[in-house]
C-alpha cells in the first residue's frame, strides 16, 4: 500500500489547484538541489523560539534572499554531498 500512495502522491499534488498554491510544487525542497529552508509559522514566538524579524518584515526581496541563504547554509551542514553537486 504504501508504495501505491507514495506514487498517487507525487502525481496528484502536480494537478492545478491541488496544493492550493502553484508555486508550491516549484519551490519545494530539492527544488533547486539545495534542502528546503527553515520554516515557521505563528505566534511569532513559539517555546522560547522566535521568528526571525526578516520574515516578519513583509520586505519580500529580503525574505527569498534569507531563504536563499538559509537552504544553502541547511545544505552545507547536513548534507555537503548536494551542494557539491549545485555548484557544479
Amino acid at each position: 500500500n504504501l508504495p501505491a500512495m507514495v506514487i498517487t502522491d507525487a502525481v496528484v499534488r502536480l494537478l492545478p489547484g491541488v496544493l492550493g498554491c502553484d508555486e508550491s510544487v516549484v519551490e519545494e525542497s530539492f527544488s533547486e538541489g539545495l534542502l528546503e529552508y527553515p520554516q515557521y509559522t505563528r505566534p511569532p514566538v513559539f517555546q522560547g523560539m522566535k521568528v526571525p524579524d526578516i520574515l516578519l518584515s513583509g520586505n519580500h526581496q529580503a525574505i527569498q534572499q534569507w531563504r536563499k541563504e538559509q537552504a544553502r547554509a541547511r545544505t552545507l551542514e547536513r548534507r555537503p554531498d548536494l551542494l557539491a553537486k549545485h555548484d557544479q
